[in-house]
């Protein structure tokens, strides 16, 4: 299905052109048709990240009577950051038409906002608390709206605007239409639906509650003193972590990353002793990927709407199930691969099994790393960042004849063993005496389990080869790609194949054992978008992929100053591997 088969404005078809919409997500195809062409309510349950924003703002655009200079449609949502995301987007959606949207939201000049809204506003997209001071001003007249957009249901009435909730839509006049988005369909948000809504379609993409399934959901088993260290693991096993760790309280929040920080991991806290002035700075910073990893509580994270996040670590579990899928939620969007990483002590396990039960989904159970799979990562990252450094040629010309008669006399092995452990002692001397931080569950939490096993235990990596192969990421080789090059050669399933690492120049995979020899006779020779493929076995150990989440390939930045490099280092521009695991 396309966008112009959903019967929209010619003029928001030509501004998704511009914006390279191409094919509507499940809950557009489903939600826009509909509200296209019924006046009637509406609810709509997906997860954040499946594309909402669009699936009420097309049709919300389509509607709005262009030549009508007053508010029309109403868009409530949870927090300022939510609040002028969706403006942005529901004004590039109206590029073409003349639909002129407004953001008021708590913070900023209510007088300045009053003044854009006389402009001739036609949709208003507005924080709860301040919409109800802008009603009391009669800025706004909720007895004129024809269409009330509720965004983040679920997330409101946590937050406590379920008054001014109900303040609002008791204004609003009773032919009206609401469209009711939620991520997840709790009794309170069910009791809204009962008593403002009339017979609402209800659409839901999966089962309700249920998370996103581009998401993998892992736990750890530690101590609760060993929590911080375990986190840093993680986070050194995935150098290019662009995450946000959740903690329970604004104190932990701030003492997690105040000692992030200190040991050089580009981290900052997010919680509800900031000012609004620190609030959006903190935002600013994460959204221009400047910060690496966000430490945030429930609270002050609510609304944040991110994309590229690629994982989520809880520091603690949530109160709340609810809570825990709105925090996995922020991993995973736009179609992207994304993971959720939860630390639990043996008494607190138990709780992943009624996690699972609500949100439909399997936790598998993870392995912190060890420091001798950390070094290894750490060191391919490393690697990978030597190959993919440019040369400036002309900058460095001068100063080379000294650097050559310094090296002169040095074999090449000599020189690398030299550079390596120039860039990589302080790592290495920092994990020399790790020890294993992975403890027990409780003895009922394995029997429930069963047969499942955790990451390591899935597959037994000692079955597995590693394979070497010569073209990487400078020839456009990425994960997929090369699954394709192996399956199409040997005609092997792809759930053979294991762990795959994209480099610059080169790459690596692991295989079943058994297939070692027929890898090696079909894949060699073939090509790949024009390259001929070169393989052979690694003479290095596999390191088992089941610890630490991911861990698929070292990424460029991340961790703390025990290494070379250095957190700070991270700005987010290097091409961000595809994500590992494939159905």
């Amino acid at each position: 299905m396309t966008f112009e088969e959903l019967g929209l404005k010619s003029g928001v078809l030509k501004s998704l052109k511009t914006l390279g919409f191409e094919t509507p997500t499940p809950i557009q195809q489903e939600a826009i048709p509909h509200l296209l062409k019924e006046e009637s309510d509406f609810v709509g349950l997906a997860q954040t990240g499946t594309g909402k924003t669009a699936a009420f703002g097309l049709p919300l655009v389509s509607k709005v009577e262009e030549g009508r200079k007053r508010p029309q449609g109403l868009v409530i949502c949870p927090t300022r950051e939510l609040c002028l995301q969706i403006s942005k987007d529901i004004q590039n959606f109206s590029k073409d038409v003349d639909v002129n949207t407004v953001a008021v939201y708590g913070g900023t000049d209510i007088v300045r906002q009053i003044k854009e809204i006389k402009r001739g506003a036609q949709i208003i997209v507005a924080t709860p608390g301040r919409l109800v001071d802008l009603t009391k001003r009669k800025a706004i007249v909720l007895r004129e709206i024809d269409w009330v957009v509720l965004d983040e249901a679920d997330e409101m009435l946590n937050m406590g605007f379920k008054e001014d909730i109900d303040h609002i839509l008791d204004e609003t006049p009773l032919e009206r239409n609401v469209w009711l988005f939620s991520a997840t369909m709790p009794k309170e948000v069910a009791q809204i639906a009962k008593n403002y809504m009339e017979q609402p379609l209800e659409v839901s993409i999966g089962h309700k509650n249920q998370t996103n399934e581009n998401i993998e959901h892992i736990y750890f088993t530690v101590s609760d003193r060993d929590r911080y260290s375990a986190v840093k693991r993680l986070i050194d096993f995935n150098p290019n972590i662009y995450g946000l760790i959740f903690c329970r309280t604004r104190r932990e929040t701030a003492a997690v990353a105040e000692k992030l920080g200190k040991e050089g991991y580009s981290a900052e806290p997010l919680h509800g002793d900031l000012s609004q002035a620190q609030r959006d700075q903190v935002m600013r910073r994460f959204r221009n990927k400047d910060i690496q990893i966000l430490v945030a509580t429930d609270v002050a994270a609510r609304g944040i709407d991110v994309d590229d996040i690629t994982h989520v670590i809880n520091y603690n579990l949530p109160d709340e199930i609810e809570n825990y899928t709105h925090r996995s939620g922020r991993t995973a969007r736009a179609g992207k691969h994304g993971e959720s990483l939860v630390l639990v002590t043996p008494r607190e396990s138990y709780k992943i099994k009624a996690i699972e039960k609500k949100i439909r989904t399997e936790f598998t159970k993870g392995l912190i790393p060890n420091a001798k799979e950390i070094c290894e990562i750490q060191l391919m990252k490393l690697v990978d960042n030597v190959i993919t450094t440019p040369v400036k040629e002309d900058d460095i010309a001068e100063f080379l004849p000294i650097a050559m008669a310094e090296f002169e006399g040095f074999t090449k092995e000599e020189i690398i063993k030299k550079f390596v452990s120039a860039e990589f002692n302080r790592f290495i001397e920092y994990y020399e005496r790790a020890g294993d931080l992975n403890a027990k569950d409780s003895g009922r939490r394995d029997r429930d389990r069963g047969d499942r096993g955790d990451r390591r235990g899935n597959r037994n990596d000692e079955n597995k080869t590693r394979f070497f192969v010569n073209l990487g990421k400078r020839d456009g080789l990425n994960p997929g790609g090369l699954l394709r090059v192996i399956c199409d050669s040997t005609g092997l399933r792809s759930n053979s194949i294991g762990r795959i690492d994209i480099m610059a120049s080169f790459s690596f995979f692991e295989a079943d054992n058994e297939n070692v020899d027929r890898i090696l006779s079909k894949v060699n020779g073939s090509e790949y978008e024009g390259n001929q493929v070169s393989i052979e076995v690694t003479k290095s150990k596999n390191v088992k992929k089941k610890r630490g989440g991911s861990g698929s390939r070292p990424r460029g930045g991340g961790g703390g100053n025990h290494r070379g490099g250095g957190g700070g280092k991270f700005k987010g521009k290097r091409e961000r591997r595809a994500p590992r695991r494939r159905n």
